[in-house]
């Protein structure tokens, strides 16, 4: 079992030098406030610290030390520049109070990546504000919502969510007030136009949709969707988690959208999980840009002709949403997010989008050369692209999960599993354009061996993992039922007797 920091405290043990001086009564505070006892903590060496820290941090399973093909979520590599050019002083030390004339530089950076990204989507406005996807999804579809009643249109509360979409869309959905209605995809992936025209109406707010979709496959008839739908009176709106297929080569403008949002821990590389911190920007057609969230960088030219950053608050956009966070939100992430996207430009965005697709068909290519079943076998892979598992549980009483249990005790995270819901016993593989050749030809030879394991040995699936390594043993299958809903999350002193 792995040690706690309380576990290893030894009363008088401690690096004295790190401790700071306090004051015997702290002045201001009342006498109620103040403890009567000194905090429980531990007490340790700062050896001690270090090896405990270090030693959890090897028990991650991270992008950094194996495998991650997280369909959908796009664990790609995140460049060491990015997070070393990010750290610069300039940037690190500033304070968010800062004045706008000591932070020209920051300010700058923001700017270009408001145009950067406005570029990416084809759009005229963008605000950098939101701190995490599912915020860029609230900001669009409150923006849809804001257009409807400054046309006086109240009426219009209905936002259709595709089958396939994340569960986030029809969540965010009913955040802004609106009510959901699922549109059902065809047997080849695609949205039912069908069901589309039937559904839309003077009730109709917008469209959620991702595109590529979460099927992993193109939404071919894109064009003609979004001309539904404004037909109607509606919007669209994009969801941008799977942008790392197509970013540089299409543009979600020019399918028709009205809105997108980025996740820039997907796209442009900027640290992804651990519920934080994350950034969420939102571009949006000509007609959405009065109400996009605040504050904005605005550039303009001073009265010597040289170039000026400042922020845009309520004064100048009445019509905005408001504020989605404190100051600029996540203004660290999103500097990562430019320095990326400096780094690779415009011909660079582009190598990403077509070797994140190549991976993933030359994996779909193999795995189903092998044997597997591919959900949609008469389509191209995007980014991604699902197997389904359906015939192995049928003959062999193994499951997906099952499948990705053994998977770790080869060094190799699981795909996502059992999403979309759509598709029985799904794995949504991942690849992402930064893995090299011979790691996608293990992930291909590990799920053949396993395979052959289902057939010949099934009960050796059924109890994995049976020992993934962690330092000082080794961990088995966990209750997941037990660990999501009773999790043990309190150190508690051990009295001995």
């Amino acid at each position: 079992m792995t040690q706690t920091l309380f576990d290893a405290s030894r009363a008088g043990r401690r690096n004295a030098h790190h401790i700071p001086e306090a004051p015997a009564t702290p002045e201001g505070i009342p006498e109620r406030f103040l403890r009567p006892t000194p905090p429980p903590l531990p007490q340790v060496s700062e050896l001690q610290v270090v090896r405990h820290y270090t030693r959890l941090s090897q028990l991650n399973f991270s992008v950094d030390t194996q495998f991650y093909p997280l369909g959908s979520c796009t664990m790609k590599y995140n460049p060491r520049a990015c997070q070393v050019l990010a750290s610069l002083p300039g940037f690190l030390n500033r304070h968010p109070l800062a004045s706008e004339e000591s932070g020209q530089g920051v300010l700058r950076c923001l700017h270009e990546l408001q145009e950067m990204l406005g570029e990416i989507a084809g759009m005229p406005g963008v605000s950098l504000v939101p701190m995490a996807g599912a915020q860029g999804e609230f900001a669009g579809v409150a923006m849809i919502r804001a257009y409807h009643r400054s046309r006086g249109d109240e009426a219009r509360r209905e936002m259709l969510v595709p089958d396939a979409s994340h569960g986030t869309n029809p969540a965010t959905a009913a955040m802004c007030g609106c009510t959901v209605r699922e549109i059902p995809t065809d047997a080849q992936g695609d949205v039912n136009l069908d069901a589309l025209r039937q559904a839309v109406g003077p009730r109709t707010a917008g469209l959620m949709l991702t595109n590529p979709s979460t099927l992993g496959v193109f939404e071919r008839q894109v064009a003609r969707i979004a001309q539904i739908v404004h037909a109607a009176g509606g919007l669209l709106y994009y969801d941008g988690a799977n942008l790392n297929a197509v970013a540089g080569r299409v543009r979600p403008g020019d399918m028709g959208f009205d809105a997108v949002h980025f996740n820039v821990h997907k796209t442009f590389a900027t640290p992804h999980g651990g519920g934080g911190p994350g950034a969420g920007p939102v571009a949006v057609s000509e007609r959405l840009v009065p109400f996009l969230p605040l504050p904005m960088v605005k550039k303009e030219l001073d009265d010597k002709g040289r170039e000026w950053f400042s922020w845009m608050d309520e004064t100048q956009c009445p019509e905005s949403i408001g504020r989605l966070a404190t100051f600029a939100g996540n203004v660290g992430v999103l500097l990562r997010a430019h320095i990326y996207l400096r780094m690779t430009g415009a011909e660079g965005m582009k190598r990403v989008s077509g070797f994140a697709t190549l991976n993933a068909n030359y994996l779909m290519a193999r795995l189903s050369a092998a044997g597997f079943t591919v959900a949609f076998p008469g389509r191209r892979a995007t980014h991604e692209f699902i197997l389904t598992l359906k015939p192995e549980a049928d003959a062999f009483g193994v499951s997906a999960l099952d499948f990705s249990k053994r998977l770790l005790e080869f060094g190799i995270h699981a795909p996502t599993m059992y999403f979309p819901s759509l598709v029985p016993e799904c794995l949504l593989i991942e690849p992402t354009e930064t893995e090299t050749k011979e790691t996608l030809d293990r992930f291909v030879e590990a799920m053949i061996a396993i395979r052959h394991e289902a057939e010949t040995n099934p009960q050796r699936l059924l109890t994995a993992p049976h020992a993934v390594p962690v330092p000082g043993g080794g961990v088995g299958r966990l209750d997941a039922t037990r660990a999501a809903r009773k999790p043990d999350l309190i150190w508690k002193e051990m009295i001995t007797q």
